[in-house]
């Protein structure tokens, strides 16, 4: 079969928005020949559809393009209904809007820990000096870790979340056995001194019980590894993206500045806008005709919710940022259905206190150098030089 897109090629910042245009306009249902083949759905309604179908569109033999889980599975990202519900059941409490705002002054003083220094000096990466770590110390201070494993999980997750979306296979592959290796001993810390499972993510999971019977332990020992990097490279990504554009956009910038107000509602444009995810996968558990093309059961397929969320169909003048689009709630930034993130939330709290306090602790900021994309299945920024006025 011929490939519509190849993946594979040499990417800037922006040059995956325009293809995932041609193929919304001319192949929504794509077919690439990259990692043993692949489908990709690109339009909004598609890509909803198939997202809210799990009966139809598993998650539990592919969740990625492409793939690259090495442990044991993980829930409840790597298990379909009803099998993934009591892990997401015993997690969703910890990660309410209500319960997340207590976290907002710790998350405010990380943010400034990380951001001094680098205002300081006047330039620095953005990405490498602080959000590849504001997360990790963040998803570290909620699951109640100690300041030894804190410190393990920061180096632990920076070297994961950059192999990652440097497409590193072999540091992928040691990095995420090493957090599996800390999985364990969180588990094996909680069992023998338990804390408030209304407080502590491991303890919750240690306390469900279906049909009188615990969760077995080496499935929790994959949700706790699961949790400790899901919420790390998303925001690495926005971060990067949402300092790019407002570098090339210096009025919006001083409007957000001047208007610290709006600074949520910009954080939910920005993650339609540069939806940090193109890879998240499903297998259709039978052959599946989308727009007149035939995707054969047992095949692996990408719902691209970068594409989706620059659909004109859906989103006016999609490639703008429009504050306050009246539509937002119709943004794929978090899923859609079983699978939609159940951290979303501290994702969305993470990135606009960080986007916050960016711009309270600078007058100003411009790009100073290359911007170096990410790559599958992420989107967006992986290096992006600042320098500060």
């Amino acid at each position: 079969m011929p490939s519509d897109f190849d993946p594979l090629l040499p990417e800037d910042f922006d040059s995956p928005h325009a293809d995932y245009r041609r193929l919304r306009e001319q192949c929504p249902v794509a077919h690439s020949d990259a990692w043993g083949g692949f489908w990709a759905l690109m339009k909004h309604a598609d890509v909803a559809a198939a997202a809210a179908d799990s009966a139809t569109f598993i998650t539990s033999k592919q969740n990625v393009v492409p793939k690259v889980a090495f442990t044991g599975r993980r829930p409840p990202l790597h298990l379909d209904p009803p099998e993934h519900t009591p892990y997401r059941r015993a997690l969703a409490p910890l990660l309410t809007e209500r319960r997340l705002q207590k976290l907002e002054p710790m998350i405010r003083r990380i943010c400034g820990e990380l951001l001094d220094p680098l205002i300081a000096k006047g330039h620095g990466d953005i990405c490498a000096e602080f959000s590849s770590r504001m997360p990790v110390l963040v998803f570290a201070n909620w699951m109640n870790l100690p300041p030894d494993q804190v410190d393990e999980l920061a180096d632990l997750g920076r070297r994961y979340n950059v192999a990652v979306q440097s497409a590193d296979m072999d540091e992928t592959k040691e990095t995420s056995l090493l957090l599996y290796d800390m999985a364990c001993a969180i588990v094996a810390d909680r069992k023998a001194n338990p804390q408030d499972p209304t407080e502590d993510a491991t303890s919750a999971l240690l306390a469900v019980r279906v049909d009188g019977e615990p969760l077995p332990e080496e499935m929790i020992v994959g949700c706790i590894r699961q949790v400790l990097v899901v919420g790390i490279i998303a925001p690495t990504v926005m971060v990067g993206s949402m300092a790019v554009h407002l570098s090339r956009h210096p009025d919006l910038q001083s409007y957000l500045r001047a208007n610290r107000d709006k600074v949520p509602a910009a954080t939910d444009e920005f993650l339609r806008l540069y939806t940090p995810y193109r890879g998240f996968a499903r297998t259709a558990t039978q052959d599946v005709t989308i727009r007149g093309r035939t995707i054969p059961a047992g095949e692996p397929i990408a719902l691209v919710y970068a594409s989706a969320n620059r659909d004109a169909d859906v989103f006016a003048e999609p490639e703008t940022f429009r504050l306050d689009r009246p539509n937002i709630k119709e943004s794929l930034a978090f899923g859609r259905g079983t699978h939609s993130c159940v951290g979303a939330a501290l994702g969305r709290l993470e990135l606009s206190i960080a986007l916050d306090e960016l711009l309270a602790r600078t007058k100003g900021f411009t790009v100073d150098g290359p911007i170096v994309p990410t790559r599958f299945p992420e989107i967006g920024a992986l290096k992006v030089p600042l320098r500060f006025v």
